[in-house]
């Protein structure tokens, strides 16, 4: 069903949110008994958490659910995942930077794990420190979108808007901080617009704002965004990808307008420092085996997800690219001082 209708999205919500908390409850009560120690050969077993920053619906969150259920038949046990919205995903990875470096609790990021931890004004975690690298899941394809009551259907005619209406041009974005924030910090930049940034709590929040157009626009996720372009109730005006997406052949991607247009992508797992080394290799062995199974590689495919393990020194590696990267358009947008 496409995002922001109405009614049966609700309930989805209400099913979502029931269920979450029931395996929440069921997470808990199963940690509370002494376990024994185990090596990699024994793990898991019992259930493992991944936190998610962002609200259902959005692109981490199907992810997250895409792989979960395969790692859950690996494992031969359930995959709780536990939706902890806000601050631009800060509050999952501070959470999950407490948690017992046992294995059971991961944190499915996007780029925003290095982008809120470098803008905040007191991290709640720190990136290097607090966490070990796992796996690279893979990467998104983004959507500039507006709505249709904008009357515009180009980048450049965006762009002529924005100018036109300085200082009452507004962006959306899923926090503070996220990647989304980031990838339009950087588009901002490459199109020479200065519009006011607005903050929301997920995927779908943002694009109900967007097909409202309170504010103008914004570049969701392409998964979360098809069904509200196919319903006419979003303009895609580029892809956020190297090249266009199968899903949209007809919309260019945002570097054939803007050629120094940049943007970082990822989604993967984190777990916090000191999680045995055997487990983390052993995770990183099961995403790629489930990376490899044709109905994940056909669900990714509809929304134009990009597969690409990375195993965990490699992905440290990546993170530490981030940081670097991030601190430097952080600094040139005058984000951070």
């Amino acid at each position: 069903m496409p995002f922001g209708s109405t009614g049966p999205l609700e309930g989805g919500r209400v099913v979502r949110l029931i269920v979450g908390a029931w395996c929440s409850v069921w997470f808990v009560a199963a940690s509370s008994f002494p376990q024994p120690a185990v090596g990699a050969q024994d793990w898991p077993v019992r259930p493992v958490r991944i936190v998610i920053g962002f609200s259902p619906g959005s692109s981490t969150d199907f992810t997250a659910r895409t792989i979960g259920p395969k790692l859950s038949e690996l494992w031969k046990q359930p995959v709780v995942y536990e939706n902890r919205s806000g601050a631009g995903g800060s509050l999952a990875n501070a959470t999950v930077a407490r948690a017992t470096p046992d294995g059971y609790t991961l944190s499915m990021i996007s780029s925003s794990f290095a982008v809120s931890a470098l803008l905040a004004a007191k991290a709640a975690y720190d990136p290097i420190k607090d966490f070990v690298a796992v796996t690279q899941i893979g990467y998104p394809t983004s959507v500039l979108a507006v709505s249709p009551s904008l009357g515009i259907k180009t980048v450049k005619e965006l762009i002529a808007m924005a100018q036109a209406r300085e200082g009452k041009f507004f962006f959306g974005t899923t926090g503070a901080g996220s990647g989304t924030h980031m990838t339009t910090t950087r588009f901002n930049m490459a199109a020479g617009i200065k519009p006011q940034h607005v903050a929301f709590k997920g995927q779908p929040e943002l694009l109900i704002e967007i097909v409202t157009a309170r504010v103008h626009f914004g570049i969701p996720g392409l998964g979360p965004s098809l069904g509200m372009i196919r319903d006419g109730k979003l303009v895609p005006l580029a892809v956020v990808t190297p090249k266009r997406a199968p899903q949209l052949p007809d919309v260019p991607a945002v570097i054939e307008v803007l050629p120094n247009f940049e943007r970082d992508a990822t989604h993967g797992l984190m777990a916090p420092a000191g999680t045995p080394r055997a487990v983390i290799e052993k995770i990183s062995r099961d995403v790629d085996r489930v990376l490899d199974m044709p109905d994940v590689r056909a669900q990714f495919e509809k929304i134009s997800f990009f597969p690409a393990h990375v195993p965990p020194d490699e992905y440290q590696k990546l993170i530490h690219g981030l940081l670097v990267n991030f601190e430097r358009v952080a600094r040139e947008a005058g984000l951070k001082k």
